[in-house]
């Protein structure tokens, strides 16, 4: 098998170097702060939302195209993109992508509706070594917890008009 930390950590360095240097798309997330956030009985922010953040990534972006739907409230705006994270650089500034979160994009906010880390290097997760049930190697492939990883976690979001969201673009601490 040619997926071991070390052919990992050839695959992360040509991943950042590629993303920071050639792609060069960025985008800062928000962290919801739910413990921090009051909530009426409906389980609604009764005053203000709390974030953790901005934590600066680099992105892959799939944008769709926008959309101008209307209703009885006028026109509405809407573009959903998604955004594709190097796991490792969630790891390393401790983000745990979640639904609800915030992406600040182009001055545009986008909510967290769904992640997915289903991406695994060499087709294993390394997080089930395949183990018997009481924790010994696997003996058909012992060591096989060494290989495979988890690349990239992918964020669907929707649009999020910025006065609903609270948070200034421009009074942000990069």
């Amino acid at each position: 098998m040619f997926t071991t930390t070390r052919d990992m950590s050839l695959v992360r360095n040509l991943n950042r170097e590629l993303m920071g240097n050639i792609i060069t798309q960025q985008c800062a997330v928000y962290q919801y702060k739910l413990e921090e956030t009051k909530v009426n009985l409906y389980g609604e922010a009764a005053e203000e939302k709390f974030y953790d953040g901005p934590f600066l990534f680099n992105v892959l972006i799939n944008r769709s195209n926008e959309e101008f739907g209307e209703n009885e409230e006028g026109v509405q705006y809407s573009q959903p993109i998604e955004f594709y994270f190097l796991r490792d650089d969630l790891t390393e500034k401790k983000v745990d992508l979640e639904v609800g979160d915030i992406i600040l994009y182009q001055e545009g906010y986008y909510g967290v509706q769904s992640t997915n880390a289903n991406q695994y290097w060499g087709g294993k997760n390394p997080s089930y070594p395949n183990n018997s049930s009481n924790g010994e190697p696997n003996p058909l492939n012992p060591g096989l917890d060494k290989f495979g990883n988890n690349i990239s976690i992918l964020a669907s979001t929707y649009y999020i008009q910025s006065d609903k969201v609270a948070i200034s673009p421009y009074r942000e601490r990069f």
